[in-house]
């Protein structure tokens, strides 16, 4: 049955991943068209929540029960992601970001082996390593080393945020009074989204955008079919995919694998938008999936079994040693 559950948290993983990696091929079309990118964001969290809504009202015992982590999710996960992330895309290169931000699943396994001090598997790091030299390839980071030193903390703080992503997202998983992963997502997104509508400032957006069309690699697609797809598949499906299968697999499992988010992302942006992959993206993908691959297949070292104790030994061992003390 473990082995059963582990193979379905890996296959909700892959799922997120995919689901993840096809929001910005979704979104390019509408910001080339004149959105601006954290209104696009906005968008994207505002509208999870409004399509969430039900199953935060459905939980709303959480808001009681887990009012830290309701907060937490929506601050850090939610909008601390995208926030950092934007903040660093505006002022050093793209790729460079973007693997900043996906440092997070490295640094998941610091926090949780040196603060958590719980035990890291050598395939997880084995498979992180292995995945954010992938990602190097992937983004080309030699394209453009003159880095902006605040772009840089914004991305190591894009980074962070994401860590936390999936130790919340596994917050109480253990427990007999686990949270729902739902009323989580959905609160989470409900905090986001009012954090993001002070920092996006929505009221002053181009709403005139939503009606029209958008070039997606040449072919017109209408805005509100891009913009569902980003809220409903991009978002909802991504996030809800993404949670479960931290609590089925492992923080960090889970972290490792979705280093492919950003393979996804770079393959849809091929096929769909028509932009070019170079040798050396095709090979980082080739090491992001095998780092992925080394990670899942990890499997945790089974837990020390006391040997039997033996009653007259267990009767020794109740008397006080004189050993050392004289």
């Amino acid at each position: 049955m473990q082995a059963s559950g582990r193979n379905a948290g890996l296959g909700l993983a892959l799922v997120s991943a995919f689901a993840f990696g096809g929001s910005g091929v979704a979104a390019k079309p509408l910001i080339e068209a004149g959105l601006d990118p954290l209104h696009m964001v906005w968008l994207r969290v505002a509208g999870a929540a409004l399509v969430l809504s039900p199953l935060a009202w459905r939980h709303r015992d959480l808001v009681l029960r887990r009012p830290a982590l309701l907060a937490g999710f929506g601050l850090v996960a939610v909008a601390g992601v995208q926030a950092f992330y934007f903040a660093s895309l505006s002022r050093i290169p793209v790729g460079v970001a973007l693997l900043l931000e996906y440092l997070g699943p490295a640094l998941l396994l610091g926090y949780i082996r040196f603060v958590q001090r719980k035990p890291v598997t050598r395939g997880a790091a084995a498979g992180a390593a292995v995945a954010v030299v992938g990602l190097a390839c992937v983004v080309e980071i030699w394209a453009g080393l003159s880095l902006d030193l605040l772009g840089v903390l914004f991305g190591l703080a894009a980074a962070c945020c994401q860590a936390f992503y999936f130790v919340f997202a596994d917050q109480g998983a253990d427990g007999d009074d686990a949270p729902d992963p739902l009323g989580v997502i959905a609160y989470g997104m409900l905090v986001g989204a009012l954090v993001m509508t002070v920092i996006a400032r929505p009221w002053e957006m181009d709403w005139q955008v939503l009606g029209g069309d958008a070039s997606m690699g040449g072919t017109m697609v209408p805005a509100p079919v891009l913009l569902a797809w980003v809220v409903l598949v991009a978002t909802v499906f991504a996030y809800l995919t993404g949670v479960v299968s931290v609590r089925r697999l492992s923080p960090q499992v889970a972290g490792v694998v979705a280093f492919l988010e950003a393979v996804v992302a770079t393959v849809f942006a091929w096929i769909l938008l028509g932009e070019h992959l170079s040798t050396w993206q095709i090979v980082g993908g080739g090491l992001v999936l095998g780092g992925a691959f080394i990670a899942q297949s990890s499997r945790p070292a089974p837990p020390a079994v006391a040997p039997p104790v033996v009653a007259g030994q267990a009767a020794a061992d109740r008397e006080p040693t004189t050993v050392g003390k004289g």
